[in-house]
């Protein structure tokens, strides 16, 4: 009797296993946090809110959805991503609809009136002066003051 060499038969082999603390891909999971803290902190510009928001959700959804899965790790990071790049959506939002409320308002419709009559230095400044008083007194009138 052979002594056992401790091979396997043949045709069968162990199956492959990743070494140990190597994780599956988080590269989206990764690039969604990345995307939706950007987002957040430049939310004040149409491009960083917005688009860095939009792509940071959809980023952090489909490496959700893979890590859920079990085909990628950084379910947690994914999730982050998502929130974030909503928040960076919301704030963006936010920002563009008080701008073109401002841009809309009676008071900037007579800024531009004024400024297309000016003829000097001076005209401009006393619009803008003139812009400035009814504007804040239009914002006191909207927010209640």
């Amino acid at each position: 009797m052979a002594a056992y060499d401790g091979s396997h038969p043949q045709g069968w082999q162990q199956p492959q296993q990743p070494p140990p603390g190597a994780a599956p891909g988080r590269g989206l999971a990764i690039a969604a946090l990345v995307l939706g803290i950007l987002a957040c902190v430049l939310f004040w510009t149409v491009v960083g809110g917005v688009l860095l928001g939009l792509l940071a959700v959809i980023l952090g959804i489909v490496a959700a959805v893979r890590a859920r899965r079990g085909r990628a790790g950084g379910r947690g990071m994914a999730i982050t991503g998502v929130v974030l790049g909503l928040l960076g959506l919301i704030a963006s939002a936010l920002i563009i609809a008080l701008g073109v409320s401002i841009l809309n308002s009676d008071s900037a419709q007579t800024f531009k009136e004024c400024m297309k009559d000016a003829n000097s230095q001076d005209d401009r400044r006393d619009c803008e002066k003139k812009f400035k008083k009814e504007f804040e007194k239009d914002w006191d009138r909207e927010v209640g003051n």
